[in-house]
C-alpha cells in the first residue's frame, strides 16, 4: 500500500525535516506516527499524500511513484485518501453541509447518495445539528470535527490525520480515534500522527516513532 525508500526531505533553507526514511504500511492497517514536536511527522504526512515532494527517495502509493506523477495524477490518487492537517483548508463561504458535500460532488456521487452519506458523516463527528452554520460560527474543535467529517465522508482507502484530536476534549478525542478505528475495521488504511499515548494504549496500532527526522528502532 504504502512503500517509503530512503526519503530526505530538506527545505530552501537548509532544514532537513527527514533522513533516510524507510517503511511499508500494507493495506488495512493502522500506524500511529509519534515523535516530538519538529521530529518530522507532518512533513512526513504531506509525503505519504502527495502535498509535498522528498528531496531524494521514493514515496510510491499502491505501486504508484508519487515522484513520477504528473499534477492530473496526484489529484486522481489523493480522491482515494482522506486528509486532516491542523491547516483545516475549510471553505468559510460555505455552509457546514456544503463542505463535506464537496469530495462527493468532485467524485459524481447521485444527489440523494450526497445527503445520506454528509449526513452519516456529520452525525458520526456530532455536528448534524450544525449542518446550516457557517465554519466561522464554530469552534476550533468543530472545525476540527468538521474536517474530519469532510475526510471520511467518501470513505476513502486510506486515512491520513496530523494531530487530528489536537483541539478537541478528551471525549470528543477518544470518540474520533474509534471513528478511526471502525473505519480501520472495515479495511481502510490509516496513519495518524499523536502525542496522546492514551489512544495507542487502548487500540494498541503498530508504531512508527521519529526522533530528528529519523526513524528510530
Amino acid at each position: 500500500m504504502i512503500e517509503v525508500r530512503g526519503v530526505n526531505k530538506r527545505y530552501a533553507n537548509g532544514f532537513e525535516a527527514l533522513k533516510n526514511v524507510s517503511f511499508n504500511i500494507a493495506q488495512g492497517e493502522m500506524v500511529f506516527l509519534t515523535g516530538d514536536s519538529g521530529a518530522g511527522k507532518s512533513t512526513l504526512l504531506k509525503l505519504i499524500a502527495g502535498i509535498e515532494l522528498p528531496s531524494s527517495g521514493n514515496v510510491e502509493i499502491n505501486k504508484q511513484n508519487l515522484t513520477r506523477l504528473r499534477a492530473a495524477g496526484l489529484a486522481v490518487l489523493r480522491r482515494n485518501i482522506g486528509l486532516v492537517f491542523q491547516d483545516h483548508k475549510l471553505l468559510f463561504d460555505r455552509t457546514v453541509f456544503d463542505n463535506v458535500v464537496l469530495p462527493l460532488y468532485i467524485n459524481g456521487y447521485k444527489p440523494s447518495d450526497m445527503v445520506r452519506r454528509v449526513r452519516a458523516a456529520l452525525d458520526k463527528v456530532g455536528l448534524l445539528d450544525r449542518e446550516k452554520a457557517f465554519p466561522i460560527a464554530l469552534s476550533g474543535g468543530e472545525q476540527q470535527r468538521l474536517c474530519i467529517a469532510r475526510a471520511i465522508v467518501n470513505r476513502p482507502t486510506m486515512l491520513v490525520a496530523d494531530e487530528p484530536t489536537g483541539n478537541l476534549d478528551a471525549t470528543h478525542g477518544a470518540a474520533i480515534f474509534e471513528l478511526f478505528h471502525s473505519f480501520n475495521q472495515v479495511g481502510t488504511t490509516v496513519v495518524v500522527s499523536t502525542h496522546d499515548h492514551t489512544h495507542i494504549e487502548r487500540l494498541k496500532p503498530r508504531v512508527l516513532h521519529l526522533e530528528h527526522g529519523r526513524l528510530a528502532q
